[in-house]
């Protein structure tokens, strides 16, 4: 458990589950350095927190990897989130003027039909731009991913005609690096209404890396100037619950009339019981249409016996990031010393500083 939150201030969540290791930047020989922007809305700001960090902790293994968390400005907040923000984050101005190994951008709710008209837009299109140029590698999750080709390549996103909702089973397509020692066939779980499309991608240079028949392209990558650009239409990082609170959450917006259609079912993620059960809460819910119905929802009876069937594999693909990290950390350091001594060929002692 290699975790280090960066700066003294723990988010409380991590800290309830035992991990209180919160120092300043040590000197060691082998660390990496990773920015979290996270920018997700108030309702699961805190869960992405929890859901990332416990990845990466599950992926670093000996190896510190110390976080600083950021979040864009321009992003809706309420007064509790707003202080969460407050409390444990970094302003994003300071980010502009450092290095990092690597960086991971999280997604947003879209408000917006064309991302280019969100507030946000501009702030994390310099984002982008600045990982370009100062990390190994940056992780683009979700609408991260969507707004990381359109801002790059013109790529735009199309909308499906339902939500891809559900753990879905894809197929690695490519041998690159980062799919060492992944499964041939892995799970991954999906939650938007939009989609990149494999063809457009490939014409653009993108590598496809896992597919899905059902939920379309999962993971592809990018060379971007002096950083490989990993981007995640999934959520590999998802817990096992994360599905389940989005579908209560529907149902909850269906039944408070927010919503006009009870939403489905995630696909691939109930069982025959759990499914049998959800679906007669539905008959209920629709026969008798109101908000204090969600009283009787059955979570007790399904939480029980969810399962995170992708965690192996969202371990070990991030664990190959991680390596990746550090190997660039190595072939950095050569090229400075190869530079230092192309620089001086008699071998004059050079004084640094």
């Amino acid at each position: 458990m290699s975790l280090i939150i960066e700066g003294g201030r723990i988010p409380p969540r991590w800290a309830l589950e035992g991990n209180r290791r919160s120092v300043l930047k040590t000197r060691l020989t082998k660390q990496l350095s990773i920015a979290f922007i996270n920018n997700m809305p108030d309702a699961a700001l805190e869960d992405t927190e929890l859901q990332f960090f416990d990845l990466l902790d599950a992926a670093s293994g000996d190896v510190p990897v110390y976080l600083k968390l950021y979040s864009l400005n321009g992003i809706p907040r309420t007064d509790r989130g707003q202080r969460h923000l407050n409390n444990f984050y970094n302003s994003i101005d300071g980010l502009w003027q450092q290095r990092f190994d690597g960086v991971i951008v999280t997604g947003t709710e879209p408000r917006q039909p064309n991302l280019k008209d969100e507030p946000y837009w501009r702030l994390l299109t310099d984002v982008f731009d600045w990982a370009e140029c100062n990390t190994a590698s940056a992780v683009l999750s979700c609408l991260a991913a969507h707004a990381g080709v359109l801002h790059s390549d013109g790529i735009g996103r199309h909308r499906l005609p339902d939500k891809q909702f559900g753990v879905f089973e894809s197929e690695k397509a490519s041998n690159h690096p980062l799919m060492d020692l992944v499964p041939a066939r892995v799970y991954c779980p999906h939650s938007r209404w939009n989609e990149v499309r494999e063809d457009e991608l490939t014409s653009a240079g993108y590598i496809v890396l896992t597919k899905s028949a059902d939920a379309g392209v999962d993971v592809f990558v990018k060379n971007k100037r002096e950083s490989l650009f990993v981007h995640f239409q999934g959520h590999p990082e998802y817990s096992a619950q994360t599905l389940f609170k989005e579908y209560r959450r529907d149902v909850k917006r269906f039944l408070s009339c927010e919503q006009e259609t009870y939403p489905g079912m995630p696909a691939g993620y109930f069982d025959a019981s759990a499914a049998c059960i959800l679906d007669e809460f539905r008959k209920s819910a629709i026969a008798d249409r109101r908000r204090e119905a969600m009283v009787l929802f059955p979570e007790q009876a399904i939480v029980s016996a969810l399962q995170n069937r992708w965690h192996s594999t969202a371990a070990g693909l991030y664990r190959n990031w991680l390596q990746f990290l550090l190997a660039s950390q190595t072939k950095a350091s050569m090229f400075r010393t190869m530079t230092t001594a192309s620089s001086n060929p008699e071998g004059k002692r050079l004084v640094l500083g």
